[in-house]
């Protein structure tokens, strides 16, 4: 092994230690299965002609109906930076969570595509597919986006149905011969087929109900998601150090608050666990996700792993 290679190597795996850590969900035996594979998924990604993103998590709890904060803040920081490193990247999401998707989308200050497809109109799934091999995507990466159930009903943590808020984006994650990556943070996710579902069924709470059966050719199980679309990005500058430079302008903890308040002030984005309309992400503020996004940065640039 090179100096080089050792290095990185170095270097992703305490990128994979930050962001693949289990948070309280009982799902460091999910990440204990999938060890290596944020790695994979970014060494995957590095070679990317176009990338389509598929996100948008709806949460409909008592009085509160509205997208959470968790997964369109890290798809539209991973988006913009991979635009802005010369690879054209589109976000696919359905009509509940668009606004959400295109709130953080203008806060990254990119120009990034936002396909909005309406629910309950599965002829715009298949013809989105087509245009997406149409422009032979190579690579579709699905970032805290619910998928079906051993049923074929999507739900939430709490195991309830959310299919009424859902449209079934995983056929358009299935719809093409691209790499498929994807990043999930509690069995329930899009890609999460790929980990055995009485895995799942035994570490999650409600795990038999809510397991995804939708696969995947690389996974990343994260302790929160958007954290999992934050290591991609630092591995990505570890892996194509060209790309360094401009990746480490989307890698701050102001990007990611400044996105995430976005998506509260301008679409009423709520925090998954809480059901609160503020600027947090599965119950933990930017006193939490601040540093770890800045000791990422630190990592892509080559500061420190320690």
């Amino acid at each position: 092994m090179s100096p080089r290679t050792s290095e990185q190597d170095r270097r992703l795996a305490a990128i994979e230690a930050l962001v693949c850590r289990d948070l309280g969900r009982r799902t460091q035996e999910l990440i204990d299965a999938n060890r290596g594979g944020l790695a994979d998924a970014a060494r995957s990604l590095a070679t990317a002609g176009k990338v389509g993103l598929i996100t948008g998590f709806f949460v409909p709890r008592g009085d509160v109906a509205a997208p959470e904060t968790d997964g369109p803040v890290g798809t539209a920081l991973l988006a913009a930076a991979l635009a802005a490193c010369g690879v054209p990247a589109r976000i696919a999401v359905d009509t509940p969570n668009v606004e959400a998707v295109r709130a953080a989308v203008r806060a990254t200050g990119e120009s990034v595509a936002v396909d909005e497809i309406a629910l309950g109109d599965d002829g715009a799934i298949e013809e989105m597919a087509r245009r997406w091999r149409q422009e032979k995507l190579s690579h579709v990466v699905a970032i805290e986006r619910c998928g079906p159930s051993a049923d074929g009903r999507p739900r939430n943590m709490r195991g309830v149905d959310v299919s009424p808020w859902t449209a079934p984006l995983d056929t358009l994650f299935e719809g093409g011969d691209w790499a498929k990556l994807a990043v999930g943070d509690g069995g329930n996710e899009i890609g999460m087929g790929k980990l055995p579902a009485g895995l799942i069924a035994r570490h999650v709470p409600n795990g038999a109900d809510i397991a995804s059966v939708t696969s995947c050719d690389h996974l990343v199980v994260a302790g929160v998601s958007n954290w999992g679309a934050y290591g991609l990005m630092a591995a990505l500058a570890v892996l194509r150090p060209d790309w360094q430079p401009v990746i480490a302008k989307f890698l701050t903890a102001e990007r990611d608050l400044a996105v995430t308040q976005a998506t509260v002030d301008d679409a009423g984005a709520v925090d998954g666990v809480t059901a609160l309309r503020e600027a947090t992400v599965d119950g933990f503020g930017p006193e939490i996700h601040g540093p770890l996004v800045d000791k990422l940065g630190r990592i892509a640039r080559g500061e420190g792993a320690d």
